[in-house]
């Protein structure tokens, strides 16, 4: 007998170690996979612990876990046992002086980040983001992006992503189909863009259609109202089937940013409802809270046959981390960012 596919979500838990009711939960619920925050890593040792505890609840080695690691102001590893990564706007400016070398900080960055996460047993990152900032937006993205341009983010984005590759991580683009001109944090309220779909095109898209090969995205919760004018794109048929998967042309697993952000209006279940039923993949809730992970759970139905096919096409560009001398590779990295790099 075939084994049942899991739950189309994924899922936090509250602390450093797993509570006898959070593996109960899992065990019962088998959701694809978990990610991680800050409150979860305290030192490597512990957190391969949790990676290995959360795998065991599901009984799955392959169970994804996933984590924000993308440099700068998010990154859910740091300091002490941790490098601290630059934000990926530091990559677009040394991209507008040589975009060589932009592309060998990139990729040497990603390849250090991953190094970090393939050794705490976390095989997909939260990253690059792809989004292209506008004049007037919210900073909520900012220096999370390479820069104001759809070219750099491509040049940057892409070789950040060849560099988690490289190292055995999967990366996730996002926020698809662009978050760079929203006016408002969408951790807080629904950002409204009005912008023509013609420009939209031409740059907010743009980056991610260059990358539409990449095997995760994460959709933006931001209404876009020349598309829909009454979803964000995360539960938008009309976005994720006519611009995500078609326009853009991304055939990978497609994730929603976390259900629990209040740009998104309904309870948990309707949200997760109406998020798989647009065409999204699956569920992301972040916050650990049980009750709130037991109603998007209760709302959720198991991966599709054409979902966990795109799974498994993710997996399939994974590649074997060969061993990296971090201490050359964080010289070669300081050395691209001044002048006198050759």
């Amino acid at each position: 007998m075939a084994k049942s596919l899991p739950l189309a979500v994924v899922l936090g838990c509250s602390k450093t170690v797993l509570t006898s009711a959070e593996r109960s939960f899992f065990k019962d619920v088998d959701p694809l996979g978990f990610i991680l925050f800050a409150r979860n890593c305290e030192n490597p040792d512990q957190v391969r612990g949790l990676v290995e505890s959360m795998r065991e609840s599901v009984g799955r080695a392959d169970a994804p876990v996933l984590v924000d690691q993308e440099g700068g102001r998010v990154a859910r590893l740091g300091p002490p046992h941790w490098r601290v990564a630059p934000a990926m706007a530091r990559f677009g400016e040394l991209a507008r002086r040589s975009s060589v070398r932009a592309t060998e900080a990139a990729w040497l960055n990603a390849r250090l980040i991953a190094a970090d996460l393939h050794d705490l047993g976390i095989t997909v990152n939260c990253a690059p983001v792809l989004d292209v900032p506008h004049a007037g937006a919210h900073d909520v993205i900012g220096d999370r992006a390479p820069g104001t341009s759809a070219d750099i983010a491509m040049l940057v984005g892409g070789a950040f992503a060849d560099g988690l590759l490289e190292g055995g991580i999967l990366p996730v683009i996002k926020h698809i189909p662009g978050h760079g001109r929203a006016g408002a944090d969408s951790h807080r309220s629904l950002p409204v863009v009005k912008t023509p779909v013609t420009e939209l095109a031409s740059t907010d898209f743009s980056p991610f259609r260059a990358l539409s090969d990449m095997p995760w995205a994460m959709t933006a919760h931001v209404l876009y109202a020349a598309l829909d004018d009454e979803q964000p794109a995360t539960t938008s048929s009309s976005v994720i089937g006519g611009v995500i998967r078609d326009h853009i042309g991304f055939d990978g697993v497609l994730v929603t940013d976390d259900i629990s952000m209040q740009a998104l209006s309904g309870s948990l279940a309707e949200r997760t409802k109406a998020a798989l039923k647009a065409g999204c993949d699956i569920v992301l809730h972040c916050n650990g809270d049980l009750a709130e992970m037991q109603e998007v759970a209760d709302a959720c139905r198991k991966l599709t046959p054409k979902s966990q096919a795109r799974i498994e096409r993710g997996e399939a560009m994974r590649r074997t981390a060969a061993p990296l001398d971090r201490a050359m590779a964080s010289a070669r990295l300081a050395e691209l960012f001044e002048d006198r790099a050759a």
